[in-house]
């Protein structure tokens, strides 16, 4: 059908005549109009982008010879092109739907295209909407034009790149991260290392250190090419990955820790300064504040650099790289020209004898392998430097592994190439005395030295200044030209500082966009064509500048440490969590890692936090926990498709299929309802009732018949009502379904509703008060839904004597503060909800689609309990919206009163038990009340206690309903009769065929027979209802066996009025019937 109106569609147009002898699925070619000339550019070419617009295709005859002159014709509008790559767009002003050449044919839909699949903020090109399958498939009358949302969302094109700086992967990645990753302590660190772990072992450390980044470097290079990486880093990385609360925490304390890195890496810097102002006696004061002027001065003109613009930063960052190369070439060219001078001093070039004899460990000062691996680790650090500015590179997909991974493996040669020619050329201790020289013979020499003709032995006694152990300016000595190492140093703090003062500000623009903390979206603002967060610079700048002034940052040093591997931590951990949950979306172009190895990766970073400074480890931990703790208790609205969430419906599938093959047993029964509610905020009374037991116990589905068939309006109103359950912390589905009426709709869910085990097994909905006043099919199709029992369901009915349904009332429905904003209660056409009549609401709907959202989300602000309602409230409905209120508040000390007279399993039993174990029902109360005789009472109290106990619930008292068989009062009685009246059939007063054609039209009608075949039923009903009266007027709940009816024997009229005349009058009571299978049991 869809494709013989497409067809029609397509080719009405171009009709000629209806004696067209051509084929209703042909379709006449689309002419190729002229180019439009120069200056006649049309204004709908702006509206073509992003969205497909419509088109009359017109026969190259029928056109107007002058077509291709004139603007204002169809034909010179038809010629736009768009950014599908240059197909003709065919527009006009009648159709609201858009045409384009596909194969040769002419058609709405769409050929792949990467436009499509773009985000609506797409950095690299316009996001393109294809056509809707409505668009495809709804007959053409109903083919829609475009809202105004979506010509704005359409429109809505990502940031102009235009003219901002980008960088390859060696100027963006790897320059940026070697620079970061050789810092100060390859310069007067590293000798000190081998001094005390020896070669082997420095070699070990940095080994160690190289595996655990490289790892994260792998990790890393699998998480940015599995998509798209914008701006962010590691936060970008890990939040769009795990979820939004590991993103949030590491994201808040990686910024951080950048930004106090760079009063790291500026106060080595100063103190460096200081100590060549101090060698020369040029203090301005003392050290410490001269550190700190250095130090403000330096930190001014690294953010002077920075907010100049990435590129003034970049070519920064290259000056210093090869100064740093520089520094380094001349430490090894040096090596290889040992001097006279310099052997007192230790440096005697290489030499096989020093390095055996710098093989081995010499440990002093209570220094470990671990104490020296934790000094070394920090200088490892920094593989995120180019990962941290994704957002500014041409290609982070590619550039981000190949840059990381690179600069892992340039800089580690490198640390171990200084390892062993340090350990080969230098000796541990030297006197740097000239005349310390072996004049004797050489036989007796234990050490290196001795063999070279020095005798440092005095250095085992202390206080040598020369040597690995003892200097750490060695590297400068060794050096060919000595300013340079000092440049070298300068070079490397500078440069980890400068890449500190950018990644910091990223991060934490990236962290302010996604509003995961309140008050740092003023952070997220960027500025100039690259948006640079000038704000967050600031905010970086005064967190440095405020930890230089401390100027003592030995204690701040293993904490920023520890954040760096919280981080790297949790990236390797995003790589193993996003395997394990196995996500078609989950498929990097990296190929090269793997999930073990990763939480190998996370756990080895583990250990390094602890073997670095355990109580910075227990400290970054428990900041880690609080902001995780904090962001999910907020939970934000946000939806990345983490691999959290897959893992999530991973394990939720495998549980449910275990589930499956294990049989149910008593013990572990539970009530899992669904309740007949229609829109879940239409009944809050029954919703919050039955979410009271079923809270963390059971299932709970709210099932709502559609009369409408629509499916678009109920899969719209399905999204809209979970989302309502999530906000008002009901935990509860919600499941539609067309129906003709209550009793279609409830087969329906009971039959299609749940997955394996987690299907409902007892049906709930409310008592019909109005029953009298309706048609009396409608009762019949009421009573007919406890056909619940012939699917083995049980069967909960709640009544209060004011009602239950509130959709009616205009915005007067109070709910707690945090549901502030949720829908408003609203009827089935949500008309009366804004005093709109149907009519207006029809209207509204078919002006606006949308319209319809707007009516429903309603914000209850508008409506809070301070402002007067804007209609007065009736007292019928003032009354029924606060008995729709009270099971959401804490229940006063009272009782659940449990009228159990007739054993149906135990669920009767089991619901007030699941109740009184709830905070809000707690200061309840359960009394029992059971039938019995009037000469056994006592009996049938101790064998109702002793049942009870043997099933472990607590009671207050038992009550043994003697007299429940005496005869009803005679008023009550006539009240049952005048009741029943209207629906009796009286057939003794018509002949017998009227009787049988009028009982077959009105099944529901009372017959004389069944009356007087039921009439002890019917006293009893009356009489429960005195004795409710007078034992359970005051109960907080009433929970009563229901009356069960022997079906095709009583008349849907009489059962009616039995549940009438049972619950009148009364408190809330609960009608409940088990489906006669065991649900409690006394066996362990």
């Amino acid at each position: 059908h869809s494709f013989n109106s497409e067809s029609e569609f397509f080719k009405k147009p171009a009709l000629r005549s209806p004696g067209s002898s051509q084929s209703r699925f042909q379709v006449d070619p689309v002419a190729d109009a002229p180019k439009t000339p120069p200056g006649s550019r049309s204004s709908a070419g702006e509206e073509s982008k992003g969205r497909f617009r419509a088109v009359n295709f017109l026969n190259p005859s029928d056109a107007a010879p002058d077509a291709g002159v004139n603007g204002d014709t169809v034909r010179s509008e038809a010629s736009l092109h768009s950014s599908t790559g240059g197909l003709s767009h065919f527009s006009d002003t009648h159709s609201s739907t858009y045409y384009l050449r596909t194969f040769g044919h002419n058609t709405i839909d769409a050929v792949p295209n990467i436009d499509f699949y773009r985000h609506t903020a797409a950095p690299l090109g316009e996001k393109l909407l294809r056509p809707s399958l409505s668009e495809l498939h709804d007959e053409l009358d109903k083919v829609r034009a475009l809202t105004a949302a979506e010509i704005i969302t359409a429109k809505e094109v990502s940031d102009s790149k235009a003219g901002s700086v980008k960088f390859g992967w060696v100027k963006g990645v790897l320059i940026r991260c070697m620079l970061n990753i050789w810092g100060v302590m390859l310069f007067i660190r590293m000798s000190w290392i081998v001094g005390q772990a020896g070669i082997a072992l420095s070699c070990a450390i940095v080994l160690m250190a190289i595996v655990v980044t490289s790892i994260t470097g792998l990790s890393t290079s699998a998480i940015a090419t599995n998509g798209f990486v914008r701006g962010g880093g590691a936060y970008y990385l890990i939040s769009r990955s795990l979820g939004p609360e590991f993103g949030g925490s590491i994201g808040l304390i990686f910024a951080f820790a950048n930004a106090v890195a760079v009063a790291m890496y500026v106060v080595g810097f100063a103190e460096t300064v200081v100590e060549l102002l101090d060698s020369i006696d040029a203090l301005m004061t003392d050290e410490i504040n001269d550190i700190r002027i250095v130090g403000t001065l330096t930190v001014i003109l690294l953010l002077g650099i920075s907010v100049a613009g990435m590129e003034w930063e970049a070519k920064a960052q290259i000056v210093l790289l090869v100064i740093l190369v520089a520094a380094i070439c001349n430490y090894f060219i040096g090596s290889f020209i040992p001097l006279k001078s310099k052997e007192s001093q230790g440096f005697f070039g290489y030499n096989a004898a020093i390095m055996m004899e710098n093989m081995g460990p010499d440990f002093r000062d209570d220094e470990t392998f671990f104490s020296v691996f934790a000094i070394f680790f920090p200088a490892a650090t920094g593989i995120l430097a180019g990962a941290n500015i994704s957002g500014d590179l041409e290609d982070p997909q590619s550039a981000i592994p190949k840059g990381t991974l690179l600069a892992i493996l340039i800089t580690g040669v490198v640390y171990i190439a200084v390892a062993i020619s340090n350990g080969s050329c230098i000796v541990r201790d030297a006197t740097g005395d000239d005349n310390d020289t072996i004049v004797s013979s050489l036989e007796n020499c234990t050490d290196a030295a001795c063999t070279l003709g020095y005798d440092f032995s005095i250095c085992k006694e202390g206080g040598c200044k020369y040597g690995l152990l003892n200097d750490f300016q060695v590297m400068s000595l060794v050096s060919g030209f000595g300013p340079l190492i000092t440049a070298g140093i300068f070079s490397a703090t500078l440069s980890s500082a400068l890449a500190s003062l950018v990644s910091a500000p990223k991060v934490f623009q990236a962290l302010c966009k996604d509003k995961l903390y309140p008050g740092m979206h003023v952070f997220a603002k960027g500025y100039g064509k690259n948006k640079e967060p000038l704000r967050a610079y600031v905010l970086t700048f005064i967190i440095g500048l405020a930890f230089i002034l401390i100027a003592e940052l030995n204690i701040i040093a293993p904490i920023i440490s520890n954040f760096f591997l919280a981080s790297y931590a949790l990236i390797n951990f995003s790589v193993f969590h996003a395997s394990l949950a196995n996500s078609p979306g989950w498929r990097p172009s990296f190929k090269y890692y793997n999930k073990w190895v990763s939480l190998a990766g996370a756990v080895l970073c583990c250990v390094v936090m602890f073997v670095i400074n355990w109580w910075a480890a227990l400290l970054t931990n428990g900041i880690v926990l609080a902001l995780y703790i904090y962001v999910s208790y907020k939970k934000p609205d946000v939806n990345w498709g983490s691999s959290t969430q897959a893992l999530m419906y991973n394990q939720a599938l495998t549980h449910s299929l275990h589930l499956t093959g294990v049989e149910d047993h008593i013990k572990n029964f539970r009530p899992q309802c669904l309740v007949m509610s229609g829109y879940p905020n239409s009944r809050p009374a029954l919703l919050y009732l039955v979410h009271a037991f079923t809270k963390d116990v059971g299932l709970m589905v709210c099932g709502h018949g559609f009369r409408r068939p629509n499916y678009k309006d109920m899969m719209n109103e399905q999204a809209r009502y979970q989302r309502w359950l999530l906000k008002t912390r009901i935990k509860a589905f919600y499941t539609p379904v067309f129906a003709d009426d209550l009793r279609q709709g409830a087969q329906y869910l009971l039959q299609t509703t749940g997955l394996g085990r987690l299907k409902p097994n007892t049906l709930v909905f409310g008592f019909k008060n109005n029953w009298r006043d309706g048609e009396m099919k409608d009762v019949e199709t009421y009573i007919n839904t406890i056909d619940a029992f012939d699917l083995q369901f049980g069967v909960v009915l709640l009544r209060l004597k004011e009602g239950l349904d509130v959709s009616h009332i205009q915005g007067g429905v109070s709910w707690p503060k945090w549901a502030n904003g949720l829908s408003l209660f609203v009827s089935d056409f949500n008309s009366a909800s804004v005093g709109l009549s149907s009519d207006e609401f029809q209207t509204l709907q078919e002006k606006a689609p949308g319209m319809k959202d707007l009516l429903v989300s309603i914000n209850i602000k508008d409506f809070d309990n301070t402002k007067k309602p804007p209609l007065q409230l009736s007292p019928a409905d003032e009354k029924l919206l606060t008995a729709s209120q009270q099971f959401q508040k804490k229940q006063s000390k009272g009782t659940i009163d449990v009228w159990w007279l007739f054993d149906d399993g135990g669920l009767t039993l089991l619901i007030p038990y699941l109740l009184t174990n709830k905070k809000k029902w707690r200061d309840c109360k359960i009394r029992v009340f059971i039938g019995g005789k009037i000469n056994r009472i006592d009996h049938d109290r101790r064998a109702m206690a002793a049942l009870l106990s043997k099933f472990r619930i607590d009671f207050s008292d038992i009550t043994v309903l003697g007299d429940i068989n005496i005869k009803p009062k005679k008023h009550n009685t006539k009240m049952f009769e005048e009741m029943i009246e209207p629906y009796r059939l009286k057939e003794d007063d018509m002949e017998q065929e009227a009787a049988e054609k009028l009982k077959a039209e009105e099944p529901w009608r009372i017959t004389d027979n069944e009356l007087e075949l039921y009439r002890a039923k019917s006293n009893r009903q009356i009489r429960l209802n005195e004795l409710l009266k007078e034992h359970s007027s005051t109960a907080n709940l009433i929970v009563i066996t229901m009356p069960l009816a022997r079906k095709g024997t009583v008349s849907s009229a009489l059962y009616m009025t039995w549940l009438d005349t049972l619950t009148k009058d009364l408190p809330p009571i609960l009608l409940v019937r088990g489906n006669h299978q065991s649900v409690l049991t006394f066996y362990s």
